[in-house]
């Protein structure tokens, strides 16, 4: 479901919407039980809601200030996803649902605000699903779809390209290990 109007435009103006977690809180378990701030049909409606690309922007850069924050401990050469021109890391964090099934949990962050608000939305997309789930979806088509593709650079389009490939790669390890 889409925010209302006047909730985006706040969004998008630089007003914080909603507050961050503080990095000094955070205790090793999300704040959220595994979800994403906010969720693909958001996202989805938000982006249809605003039709110039600089509002878009602005709009994946605010997503990126989303993010729960990353331990410096977990800034580390594990977790830096290898074909990104920015600095990326991605946190994983399991569990299993009440059918057995392995949750994988993501958080994530990067040096550059765009590949931040461009790593939301994978984790809207990714987090706190099962890995059939992650291994069954195409976020590459979601990106299309709001039109991101478009607008990144070849570099950025493969740094997306390889979180993607790194979260699918860590959801095929945990079907092949069930």
């Amino acid at each position: 479901m889409a925010r209302p109007a006047g909730q985006i435009r706040r969004l998008i103006s630089g007003r914080p919407v909603w507050r961050l977690a503080k990095p000094s809180r955070y205790n090793g378990r999300s704040q959220r039980k595994g979800r994403p701030l906010t969720d693909p049909d958001s996202i989805r409606g938000d982006f249809a809601f605003l039709d110039d690309w600089e509002d878009r922007y602005r709009y994946v850069l605010e997503l990126g200030r989303t993010l729960e924050p990353l331990s410096e401990a977990a800034h580390n050469d594990a977790n830096k996803v290898r074909g990104c021109v920015s600095q990326v890391w991605l946190e994983l964090g399991r569990s299993v649902d009440q059918a057995g099934e392995t949750v994988l949990q993501y958080r994530g962050d990067s040096d550059s605000h765009l590949v931040r608000g461009l790593l939301a939305i994978a984790l809207a997309l990714y987090s706190g699903r099962t890995a059939r789930e992650i291994l069954s979806s195409d976020a590459l088509s979601f990106f299309r779809e709001l039109g991101l593709e478009a607008h990144l650079t070849p570099q950025r389009s493969n740094g997306v390209r390889a979180m993607i490939e790194r979260i699918r790669a860590d959801a095929a390890a945990a079907v092949e290990a069930a």
